[in-house]
This record gives C-alpha cells, structure tokens and sequence, in this order.
C-alpha cells in the first residue's frame, strides 16, 4: 500500500497469504519503467551534447557557370522566308553548321544580279571621280601657267615703264637745252637788232639771228611736245600694269572658281562612291545571312518555327540550341535574413532530382547520394521574389556531380554553418533567432590570399 497511515498491520495479518497483497508490493514492472526511463534520460542528454551543424536549406535549380554556355535561341537577323532545313531536333551541331536556309521577302533584294549590278555603278562613279581628279589636275596647270605668264607680263610692263621714265628724263634734259638755246637766240637777236638800227649790222645779219632764234623757238616747241608723250608713255605703261594685274586676277579667279567646283563634284562623287561601296557590302553581308548557322557546338532542342515557306520577321526566334560543352552550377535564392552568414567560398551540399539521398541535415558526413558546392558569387541586388540569388558551382575536393545531371534540373540545397551542440540549436529554433554569424576559416584564409 500507500503505507501512509502510523497503525502498521505486517505484524497482524500474513501478507503472503493474499494474492493481492504480493503482486502490489512484488510488482517488477515499475522497477524495469524505472529504469527505461533513466536510460531514456541519460540518453536523451548524451543526444542534445551531441554536434550539430547548423544550416540553411533552400530550393534552386541547375544552371551553367559562364552566360555563353546557357540555352539559347536563334534569330534572324533579317526578315525572311523559310525554304529548307538541314537538321532536326536532337541533332548536334558543330559551330558554322548550316542549320536552315531562308530567302528574300523584300522586293528591294529580289534581283539576282543585285551584287554585280551596283559593283558595276560603284566602277562608273570612281570613273567620275577619276574625270573629276584629272580635271582638277589640269586646272593647277593652267593655274600654274597663268602664275607664270603673269610674272613675265609684269616684268615687261615694268621695264616699260622704267623705259618711259627714262624716257621723260632725257625728253626732260631737251627741253632744259632747248629753253636754254632760246634763251640764247633771243638775247643774240636783240642785241641784233639793236646794232641793225644802229647801223652797224646788215639786214642780212639781221635776217640770219631771227631765222636762228625761230629755229630755236621750234626746237623747244618740239622738246616739249616729246616731254608730254614721254610723259604720256608712262602714264600709260603703268595702266597697262594695273590693266595685266586686273587681268590676270579674273582669269586666275576663274580658273580657281572651276578647280574648286570640279573638286566639290569629286568630293561628292567620292561620297557616293563610299556610300555604294557601304551599300555593295551591306548587300554581300545581307546575303551571307540567308543561311542561318550554328553560332557554337551543341544540340538543337527545339525549332520554333517550323514547316517551309513560313515568313520570319527580322529578330525572331526559329530555333533553340543548348551548348556541349558547359560547366554547371547551381542557382537558389535566400531570404534576405539569412544573407549576412553566407559568403563566397561557402560550403554547399545539394541533393540533385533524381538522385535519392539519405539527409542528415545536422551530419552532413553521415548523409548519402548528396553532393558537394562552393558559393562562387552572390547577386548584389535583391531578385524579384523578394530572395537573393546564390550562384555555387562544383566543390573541386568533394565527389564530381553526376555525369547524367542536366541543366533545368532541380536542386535542394543546405549551406553549411557552425558546429554547435543540438541543445543549442532546439534552443535557437524554439526562440527564433538566426544562425549564428560566423566566417569559416577557409574563407578568411582564401580572403587574406587576395
């Protein structure tokens, strides 16, 4: 019994007697649920003392590392119609492979000697060029020999005039002799005529002086009618400088005028031809685009446009092609909370779709078919569903990712955190608080090389 009450029966009534009595007090259950739940205890307190890593777990998919090694489609550049595939899905593809041949649509391009016919209009506008440059050529010769024939013009009108001032100097000096001869032939005839009324001279001698003196008058008459046209000689010496430079300046303006027009028609025939030539190989390129190659080596997953004379427009989609050759990585995305304790170089393990794993969360080493990663770049920008984006590519010391894994495939993910005790992190989920903030000592190893 209970055995609470101070009057004792042992003594009185024989216990063992009464089937009752011994299975109450010789009862080896309670004494075996005693011992279960010790051991349950001690257990339980060895299990919370034990390691646990802490981890944030999220849900991504495969990609690949390098843009270039993505999925990606084909367009065409120009707008075309569909004549002929050379492969179909599934088909891989070398880069430079044909993979369709479209034709023209636009009545611009639908003459089949458009290449021949504008080379031959690029060869007469360069024929007018050269016109052009020979024209220009002539006209600096004539240039030239008006320079030439203007300095020789010059050079004469200049000797003629220095002629004509030589001589109106020398006219000059005749006329001072000729002043000076009359001057003498009057004094002479008055002093003549004064001894002829005086008697001492004859008539003859009389006649004779006046006859001189009228000599003499006429001789600088003369001198000074040739002063004057000396003089005029000059004068028009001098016009006729003033006349060749006006000459020659409007024969020379002309002949400039005509280079500077035939140079401006060269300049632009010379444009034209540039602008053919850029037309000629925009038309040689255009071409060249009719038939839509592989722009890398891969598969070709998917044709967008399909069947043969369909229309394309220039820029869409015909075909999609996924690389050979690629590196993969895995994107997921964390809350903004967890973003503080996860860096570059953190380590990742991922259990990949179709790849059954047995996961510890809290014992990474004890879990099975996952794999291992390494955070490599972390998006500065938050993405659209309100996460951060985490690119993490292959761990190169852990086990290589299955050949077979494609990319698109799905991704669980667990980045891996501190080792703290299981206590500790019941206590932390039962409170809410994050994980602890914490860099690894490979990461600040790996931050100190840099």
């Amino acid at each position: 019994m209970l055995n609470l009450s101070e009057n004792r029966i042992d003594d009185k009534i024989h216990t063992k007697l009464y089937d009752s009595f011994s299975m109450l007090k010789n009862y080896k259950a309670f004494s075996v649920f005693s011992r279960i739940l010790i051991f349950s205890f001690v257990t339980l307190v060895l299990i919370v003392l034990l390691p646990w890593t802490q981890n944030i777990r999220s849900r991504g998919y495969v990609t690949t590392l390098q843009p270039n090694q993505r999925p990606q489609t084909i367009n065409s550049v120009i707008a075309g119609k569909i004549e002929k595939w050379f492969v179909k899905e599934g088909d891989y593809v070398a880069k430079g492979d044909t993979i369709l041949f479209i034709s023209e649509v636009k009545d611009e391009y639908f003459d089949p000697e458009l290449l021949s016919r504008t080379e031959s209009q690029i060869k007469s506008k360069e024929l007018s060029v050269k016109s052009y440059m020979d024209k220009v050529n002539s006209l600096d010769i004539q240039i030239d020999a008006l320079l030439q024939t203007q300095k020789l013009k010059r050079e004469q009108a200049n000797n003629y005039i220095k002629q004509a001032q030589l001589k109106v100097l020398s006219d000059s000096v005749d006329l001072e002799a000729a002043k000076t001869n009359y001057q003498i032939a009057e004094k002479q005839f008055q002093r003549q005529e004064e001894l002829y009324k005086q008697g001492l001279k004859s008539l003859t001698d009389f006649e004779t002086k006046k006859l001189k003196l009228q000599e003499t008058q006429s001789k600088l008459i003369s001198a000074e009618n040739k002063l004057l046209a000396s003089r005029n000689i000059l004068i028009n010496a001098r016009v006729e400088v003033n006349s060749i430079r006006n000459q020659y300046v409007d024969k020379l303006s002309k002949a400039e005028s005509d280079k500077y027009s035939a140079l401006s028609n060269m300049y632009d025939a010379e444009a034209l031809v540039t602008k053919m030539q850029n037309q000629y190989m925009n038309y040689s390129v255009r071409q060249g685009m009719y038939y839509i190659t592989a722009p890398q080596d891969g598969y070709v997953t998917k044709a967008i446009r399909s069947g043969i004379g369909e229309t394309l427009k220039a820029g869409e989609e015909m075909v999609s092609i996924m690389p050979a050759k690629y590196d993969l990585a895995v994107e997921m995305y964390i809350e903004p909370f967890d973003l503080p304790i996860v860096s570059k170089g953190q380590k990742v393990r991922f259990m990949f779709d179709g790849w059954p794993s047995v996961v510890f969360s809290g014992w990474p080493n004890a879990s099975y078919g996952t794999f291992g990663g390494k955070v490599v770049a972390i998006d500065n920008f938050i993405s659209e569903n309100g996460k951060y984006r985490v690119f993490v590519a292959p761990d190169e010391d852990d086990e290589t990712w299955p050949e077979s894994l494609r990319v698109g495939s799905g991704a669980n993910g667990m980045a891996l955190l501190k080792d703290v005790p299981i206590w500790y992190e019941l206590w932390r989920n039962l409170n809410g608080f994050p994980p602890d903030y914490y860099k690894s000592s490979e990461i600040k190893k790996a931050g100190s090389k840099k």
